[in-house]
């Protein structure tokens, strides 16, 4: 484990801290912050997580073959959203405009479960093409907008030390959400679960307003502590400004952002390969919708239950051990291995293993490093361009998957993973150069 320069750290420590660095090289000044964090993302993906199976459950009731029109919207939707997202982070401190975005997708949480409270059968099944494309925004923003605060609170150094252990609280909010929706679903409404969820993102919005509070004291020693408070909390009110299109813009313009663009667009497509193997997989095999739901979120159980294991004891070793390009890589390996698989034995098991290992792996090691990238771009980058490559761009990888995966099931069983193996390979070179030039970055920035 990385060793941790304590000389500059509050005196104070007690049994809890021991026991905490134990598993994670943190400083006790960074002990509150990195708890609160664990507290909002926990919350988070709790609420995402009990929403998730339903759904997944909701798209198979709509029909497989429709699948592809609802990423279309789902792409769409993310157009939407985008915009006004910007404009808050052009007009307004972090400090309003987080909690703004999470009280309103509350809210659409509990109209959801009014309308499907009121809707008769055959409106279920548009309300449910409608709540699986605005499911499909709401992910990608509330976790976005947790990363971006965290890249912004923390530096590379920290980043690559703690993101990984604050990635562990995701997964607990995960295997917690995926939980309760796997005991419940045959046996309570969607829509008490709907409630839960919406309830949850009041949990994160109260570790916002904690954070705010600690951040002045991160990537400081005690002597600079006192200055920096005032500086700091000065910044932290003021809105990041700049254009509501800079997003775009910068990660067009840039050959760095442009190749964490890629990144994300080719993990994307293969993403959506891997979820319509599994929905047409999991459509032949399991006829009764509970039972689907059932299944689909005791996969989630076994992901973040692996997942859990391995950012709580490993990931921190295995990112020192490997670096940020080899890390980065890891995925790219095991996503052209798990659709070889598939191309030889397309079934419930070659598909439930796939996922676990490829999506534990994802939220384990991959996400952590891939936010510690944008540790070492502009403010301004971090906000608006981030927001837009891990929601837009992603949503466009997925776009490109959706209607191309099924032409490609139609053809053969082949046809589908030989395509994915290829995809891979291209994403597997581009995150070796990509983690090359945030090691340079890095090294730069920390030199002037």
């Amino acid at each position: 484990m990385t060793s941790i320069d304590l000389s500059v750290a509050p005196a104070k420590t007690g049994a809890g801290y021991r026991m905490l660095q134990r598993v994670v090289a943190v400083r006790p000044d960074e002990v509150r912050a990195v708890l609160w964090c664990w507290l909002y993302i926990f919350a988070v993906l709790s609420s995402y997580y009990i929403m998730r199976p339903i759904r997944d459950q909701m798209g198979i009731a709509g029909g497989v073959k429709n699948l592809p029109w609802l990423f279309a919207g789902t792409l769409a939707g993310m157009v939407l959203l985008n915009i006004p997202f910007a404009w808050l982070v052009k007009k307004l401190p972090r400090s309003r405009f987080i909690p703004l975005t999470y009280r309103f997708f509350a809210v659409n949480i509990l109209m959801f479960a009014v309308a499907l409270h009121v809707a008769s059968p055959e409106q279920t099944i548009w309300v449910g093409r409608v709540f699986f494309i605005w499911v499909s925004v709401y992910n990608l923003f509330v976790v976005s907008v947790f990363w971006q605060l965290n890249v912004d609170l923390f530096s590379p150094e920290q980043g690559k030390r703690l993101f990984g252990f604050i990635a562990a609280g995701a997964t607990l909010g995960a295997l917690f959400g995926a939980s309760i929706t796997a005991t419940l679903a045959l046996y309570v409404s969607p829509i008490f679960l709907l409630i839960g969820a919406a309830l949850l993102l009041e949990v994160a919005v109260f570790a916002v307003s904690r954070l705010a509070k600690l951040s002045p004291s991160l990537q400081r020693t005690p002597r600079e502590h006192e200055k920096a408070q005032n500086d700091q909390r000065k910044g932290d009110e003021r809105p990041v400004g700049g254009s509501v299109f800079a997003g775009m813009l910068h990660a067009l313009g840039s050959p760095y952002l442009l190749s964490v663009g890629a990144f994300l667009l080719l993990y994307s497509i293969t993403s959506t390969f891997a979820y319509f193997q599994q929905q047409d997989i999991v459509s032949l095999a399991i006829k009764e919708p509970g039972a689907q739901t059932a299944f689909l979120a005791s996969i989630d159980v076994g992901v973040n239950s692996l997942a859990l294991f391995v950012q709580l004891f490993l990931t921190g070793r295995v990112v020192t051990i490997l670096g940020v390009s080899l890390a980065l890589a890891l995925l790219p390996v095991l996503t052209m291995a798990g659709f070889a698989g598939l191309a030889f034995a397309p079934s419930l098991g070659i598909v439930a293993l796939f996922q676990v290992i490829r999506r534990a792996t994802d939220y384990a090691i991959t996400r952590p490093v891939r936010e510690v990238i944008y540790t070492v771009v502009s403010r301004e980058d971090r906000y608006k361009a981030k927001g837009f490559i891990d929601t837009f761009v992603y949503r466009v990888g997925d776009q490109i998957g959706a209607w191309s995966a099924p032409l490609l099931m139609a053809l053969s069983s082949w046809a589908a993973p030989l395509a994915a193996i290829a995809v891979a390979a291209a994403w597997f070179i581009n995150a070796l150069w990509l983690g090359q030039r945030q090691q340079k970055l890095e090294a730069a920035s920390t030199h002037s």
